[in-house]
């Protein structure tokens, strides 16, 4: 072969691949489809599908195998948003999936990957639980066998309860994107499963029913004697109708039993892909969920002995295939529903397959979606991060407000009041359902507050993370040197770089050695799908704030301490690029 030809050929290659490279931060257009957790102050964001900015020319869903995160204790540096940072370990043995769940254990300062559908091609064989330990940076395999006879499943609805150290996951598809060798459509199952994080052991059990169900929302508030999970909206099999939202399923952990209550006022339409988080008042006389209608939006549950849900967005059903930009809350033990956003009419921008994550009791962080009535990306100054202040507390007494580090005392709006009774500190005075209880059990379990043992970690923690409460002081973000965050994408540039020159190097000696010899490049698989060609879903939300141009990256940071993740054998990190 020509040297200089060969030459040619391979500085093209390097300059189309460094063209290929994407900024997770400078490139941004929309992330959907992800999963997230808060471990002490930084909230993660691993897998899901992204869009490049500018969309027009990136018409693609593309795969995000990066695990970033986002700093909730330090300052916004201008931007009004947690700063988002990529310099964490991910290697390309951990699988990057969509529709799955991140279980936060605060406690041993780690979280796990479950369920969610593979994106880059068909799942590997076995069942695998893999956890990420933000002490070492570091992503590590489980060494038990006790899950063998659990299966992956994707877009069900899941949550950690961090005061029990456990993980539930009820409902979700089982697919050829989460099971090795499926054949036919996707199926969705019926039972809701458990991970105790101490005892690296799993259960599962049924549901409220035989009927299976996906796409819906669980969240978890500390009422009954160790807490209890409510569910709401989604989808039913085999036909995929839709769940009402006024059903609400609860569990009760202590008992593993269903029930089923309805719940009255201004109920949310039907919808799945949304997100709530919950959150409570210091009596925890009512308990507020925040629901964002969205196809995968986030509740928010806020308990004043008046327990609640925040809700927001979601996917709609037929004829409404656009979903929903809208926020509310479900408020417990009244079971009822309240339309807290948007306060006047207007189009909106419609999107699912969020997530929402409630910080200290008092925001929920709604990051992400896809938005099918635009093609618009989503805040990329702030990396499609939106904050719904909870109780209003900010200078203009708005729901979306900038985000306050410090702010940690939840106060009930009075959207809530004006339906409950009380003041901003609880006192809730309507504490049932209009139609009554749907079972005895119910009203007394919400006459009990849940009470939990102080876990202590199952693995060594250098006495400034360790921390003995169920929720630990969040600890300042180290300092970091502001370096771009292509850096690592540059080493592996060199390397291939490297690797290419090595190349020419050998094929300029055999060339030397027997002029007349030839060289045929070897053949590319051709069997791996091509995931790259999924095409785009349009669209992303009006940008409700400016925010000035975001920093760059920073460089990886290892840290120094010796430590090991209980039930978990350490996989050998490699740094992103």
């Amino acid at each position: 072969m020509n040297i200089r030809l060969l030459i040619l050929l391979a500085f093209a290659f390097i300059g189309t691949w460094a063209q290929d490279v994407k900024d997770p931060l400078t490139d941004f257009c929309r992330r959907f489809g992800h999963q997230t957790a808060i471990v002490d102050s930084h909230l993660y964001i691993d897998g899901g599908l992204v869009n490049w900015s500018p969309i027009s020319q990136n018409p693609s869903n593309y795969t995000n195998d990066r695990l970033l995160f986002q700093d909730l204790a330090a300052d916004g540096k201008g931007i009004n948003m947690p700063q988002l940072y990529a310099n964490l370990s991910k290697n390309s043995t951990i699988p990057s999936v969509a529709g799955g769940i991140l279980w936060a254990d605060n406690v041993n300062k780690i979280f796990y990957l479950y369920g969610g559908e593979y994106t880059q091609g068909p799942p590997l064989s076995g069942f695998s639980l893999w956890g990420y330990d933000v002490i070492l940076n570091q992503w590590n395999l489980s060494s038990s066998g006790s899950g063998r006879k659990i299966s992956r499943v994707a877009y069900g609805a899941g949550v950690s309860v961090n005061e029990r150290g456990e993980g539930y996951y009820y409902g979700g598809y089982l697919s050829n994107a989460t099971i090795p060798g499926w054949s036919g459509p996707p199926l969705a199952t019926a039972n809701i499963i458990k991970y105790d994080m101490s005892k690296d052991s799993w259960t599962n059990n049924t549901g409220p029913d035989a009927i299976p169900r996906a796409e819906g929302v669980m969240v978890y508030i500390p009422a009954s004697d160790a807490g209890l999970l409510v569910y709401f909206g989604g989808i039913t099999a085999p036909y995929g109708n839709s769940t009402v939202v006024a059903t609400i399923y609860i569990y009760d952990i202590a008992s593993t039993k269903w029930y089923v209550q309805n719940a009255t006022g201004t109920v949310p339409e039907k919808r799945r892909r949304f997100c709530a988080g919950a959150t409570w008042s210091q009596d925890k006389s009512s308990y507020n969920m925040f629901v964002r209608r969205l196809e995968a939006s986030r509740f928010r549950n806020l308990l004043t002995r008046r327990l609640g849900s925040y809700l927001y967005g979601g996917m709609g059903f037929p004829p409404n295939t656009t979903g929903f930009d809208d926020v509310y809350i479900l408020t417990l033990p009244s079971f009822t529903w309240i339309k807290w956003y948007p306060t006047a009419p207007g189009p909106g921008s419609p999107h699912h397959s969020l997530t929402c994550n409630v910080v200290s009791g008092t925001q929920m962080l709604i990051i992400g979606g896809t938005f099918p009535a635009s093609d618009a990306c989503d805040a990329p100054e702030v990396w499609g991060t939106h904050n719904l202040n909870l109780g209003k507390i900010n200078p203009d007494r708005a729901m979306w407000s900038d985000f306050y580090p410090n702010l940690t005392d939840y106060k009930v709006p009075p959207e809530i009041i004006a339906v409950v009774g009380g003041s901003a500190t609880g006192g809730a005075i309507k504490a049932a359902p209009d139609q009554g209880w749907n079972d005895r059990d119910l009203p007394v379990y919400f006459t009990r507050t849940a009470s939990f043992s102080a876990r202590t970690p199952t693995r060594y923690l250098p006495a400034s993370t360790a921390s003995t409460t169920s929720i630990p002081t969040p600890s300042p973000a180290p300092k970091r040197k502001k370096t771009p965050i292509i850096a690592g994408a540059t080493v592996g540039g060199i390397v291939a770089l490297a690797v290419i020159v090595a190349l020419l190097f050998f094929c300029f000696t055999k060339y030397r050695k027997a002029h007349q010899r030839s060289h045929e490049p070897a053949e590319l698989a051709t069997n791996q799908p091509n995931y790259r060609g999924t095409p785009a879903s349009p669209g992303s939300p009006e940008m409700k704030h400016q925010y000035p141009q975001s920093p760059g990256g920073y460089e990886n940071m290892q840290s120094p301490v010796t430590a090991v993740s209980p039930h978990l054998a350490h996989s050998n990190p490699t740094e992103m690029a």
